[in-house]
């Protein structure tokens, strides 16, 4: 692929990052990551044990996933990584891996977060859910993001991403 294109799936946990980026890139053809397989051992102890992560937590954790993004751009690779990607800061870091990084960010209510959070077996466990909220730092229009509300099912957020994707230009059309 001559212009590789780097997806990242953002948004706070409980969003569907890892599910949504994952049906995103089987739909296109893309390599995935999990931005949560990068977290250093501490980072999942200290969020396992309730304990909102820092800036200072978050930096290896990002340095790593940028890496990554950067060696797939480099070998004209396209990909979708599910990292949440809470603050502008944070965009920014991801940014310096290619021109290719895009990013789409999964809107969801606090209610059906909660929801989604107290449902599931995860490290991040629902009363850091305040915390993931305190730190977000919406996109706003300078800096662009595809804003899918997420919402709804898996099926129906991933088909508005895929058209918002397409809309822009950003992807090709998804694989029968």
């Amino acid at each position: 692929m001559s212009n590789p294109v780097m997806l990242v799936v953002m948004g706070v946990s409980g969003s569907g990052k890892s599910t949504i980026a994952r049906r995103l890139a089987e739909a296109l053809g893309y390599a995935f990551l999990d931005g949560d397989d990068l977290h250093p051992p501490a980072n999942i102890a200290k969020m396992s044990a309730g304990v909102p992560l820092e800036d200072a937590d978050r930096a290896p954790w990002l340095d790593a996933i940028a890496a990554w993004m950067q060696q797939e751009l480099a070998a004209g690779r396209s990909a979708v990584v599910a990292c949440s990607a809470l603050r502008r800061a944070y965009r920014e870091r991801l940014r310096e891996a290619g021109p290719g990084v895009r990013f789409v960010y999964l809107e969801v209510d606090h209610d059906e977060l909660a929801r989604r959070m107290r449902g599931r077996e995860h490290f991040m466990p629902p009363r850091l859910l305040g915390s993931q909220l305190a730190t977000l730092e919406e996109p706003d229009r300078d800096e662009p993001a595809l804003q899918v509300d997420a919402n709804g099912s898996i099926e129906a957020t991933v088909a508005r991403a895929l058209d918002g994707l397409a809309q822009q230009g950003l992807a090709r059309e998804p694989r029968a």
